[in-house]
């Protein structure tokens, strides 16, 4: 099962504006906490280069090297790439996913991260270009929108909202993918899947959940103050570290996960 979303908002512009919308010191600090950097970094090889393929802001890459990985970015953004240079002195540059400028087998590891769903021809011209650079039994890192339970069974709805924003005049804007589709297009491009895991299941609560303003506003240094502004922060982090408890079980991963990643080795 495959879902194909629209948006008013998906125009030329869009990526520009998306990535200019945040830092890299915010999405560095992210993905330094983020439970899906440890699952990335437990898949890399040892040694090679590490390409990013749509690395945006290039966070990724910039943490990675910290870590002692050769990783280096590719974005078809280039403000988003100056602004990556502009914190850290990484290798960046400017490419179509589906053109780039390395020699073929020249990758120890490829790291997509909600990229490929993005070409409306759908990921097989990425994906070929992929294995194509991909040195024999590299890794392949790569993470689509996941069709999950919730998903899955708002399919029907899903479908005629899509088509009204496509009537309206929206433009496509991604691809969400079942497990079983994303392992058949990865077979089908040479991939063997050693492990696929969704991630990130808090997505639809996040604005939801109590305190966390209060938490943000309190690390700030705004907002009220003392014994009862610290009980609410308080609360709000043990209602959070609960929640995340449940919702990393495999259950609620299959029921909520927003993405899904799969980790697969070149043949």
């Amino acid at each position: 099962m495959r879902l194909a979303y629209y948006s008013a908002t998906a125009h030329a512009d869009f990526w520009t504006e998306h990535w200019g919308a945040h830092t890299v010191d915010e999405l560095l600090a992210v993905a330094r906490e983020s439970p899906l950097t440890t699952l990335i970094v437990d898949a890399l090889p040892p040694a090679g280069i590490v390409l990013e393929a749509g690395c945006g802001l290039a966070q990724y890459v910039i943490l990675l090297r910290e870590r002692g990985w050769r990783a280096v970015g590719v974005d078809a953004s280039v403000e988003a790439l100056a602004s990556g240079r502009r914190r850290a002195d990484v290798p960046l540059a400017a490419s179509d996913l589906r053109a780039l400028a390395i020699r073929s087998g020249a990758v120890a590891a490829y790291v997509s991260l909600g990229v490929i769903e993005h070409d409306p021809a759908g990921p097989d011209a990425i994906l070929a270009e992929a294995r194509r650079v991909l040195a024999p039994q590299g890794m392949l890192i790569v993470s689509v929108p996941y069709v999950n339970g919730l998903r899955r069974i708002g399919a029907p709805w899903l479908r005629r909202r899509g088509r009204a924003v496509a009537a309206a005049g929206g433009a496509f804007y991604q691809y969400a993918f079942s497990r079983r589709e994303l392992l058949a297009v990865l077979d089908r491009h040479g991939f063997a899947a050693l492990a696929v895991r969704p991630y990130d299941p808090a997505r639809i609560l996040r604005r939801v959940l109590p305190g966390r303003g209060t938490a943000r506003r309190h690390r700030a240094g705004t907002g009220s103050s003392g014994p009862a502004a610290s009980r609410a922060v308080g609360r709000g982090q043990w209602i959070r570290g609960l929640a995340r408890g449940a919702l990393y079980t495999e259950p609620a991963l299959r029921l909520l996960g927003h993405m899904l990643l799969v980790v697969a080795r070149r043949a």
